[in-house]
């Protein structure tokens, strides 16, 4: 606080006294403090289901960003949707990297179909790009993560109408959205051996039954 003095005349008193008093910057500071942080107030993002979704972008005029990989859009995305991937494929080729890639290919890239990727450095400034902070945007992604922590980056940035798709495309039925892709939308997520899993599994049951019941099927 800054200290002033100033001066007063005692009353019937010749004598002139200096009295010194702190300026109190506190209220001042206070006002401001609170200005500054109704500015930056943050908008609550919306999660919706896929039939509230649906109405949001034929009713509310919100704009579909898909932000899942490149390997999962291709398989099937809703048609007229802008991609902004949160993660891209990590191609580096450090000593770290590789043996974590290598890893991964190995049981999460076998088993799922999902490359090795790392966050997308470009993703607000992409997103910036194409849209205004008052712009009305649907996140979506398979299962709803991706979208929900894109949601955040975009919520601290000072978009004002971001929606996420609660439980991802996973959750849509047919009919919701018009797609573009190989398979459903509630399917892209599925591809390496999880997508004969379900087939093997019933060929072993087929193959265990008869086995213990040799006289079922004569």
């Amino acid at each position: 606080m800054a200290s002033v003095s100033f001066c007063t005349t005692a009353l019937g008193s010749s004598r002139t006294y200096l009295v010194p008093f702190k300026l109190n910057h506190v209220g001042r500071t206070t006002r401001k403090s609170s200005i500054r942080q109704s500015m930056t107030t943050r908008a609550e993002v919306k999660f919706v289901d896929s039939k509230e979704a649906e109405e949001l972008v034929k009713l509310g005029g919100y704009v579909i960003v898909d932000v899942r990989d490149k390997t999962q859009y291709e398989r099937a995305h809703i048609k007229s949707c802008y991609h902004v991937p949160l993660f891209i494929e990590n191609t580096d080729n450090d000593f770290g990297t590789i043996v974590k890639r290598t890893v991964h290919n190995n049981f999460s890239g076998l088993f799922f179909g999902l490359p090795f990727t790392k966050p997308n450095p470009d993703f607000i400034g992409s997103v910036k790009k194409s849209f205004t902070l008052d712009s009305k945007i649907l996140l979506v992604c398979q299962e709803g993560l991706r979208s929900t922590a894109a949601a955040n980056q975009l919520e601290a940035e000072g978009f004002q109408n971001v929606a996420c798709l609660t439980s991802g495309l996973q959750s849509v039925k047919p009919g919701n959205f018009d797609s573009v892709g190989s398979t459903e939308l509630q399917n892209a997520g599925k591809a390496g051996l999880v997508t004969v899993q379900g087939k093997i599994s019933a060929v072993l049951g087929t193959a265990l039954i008869c086995f213990h019941t040799p006289y079922a099927f004569w």
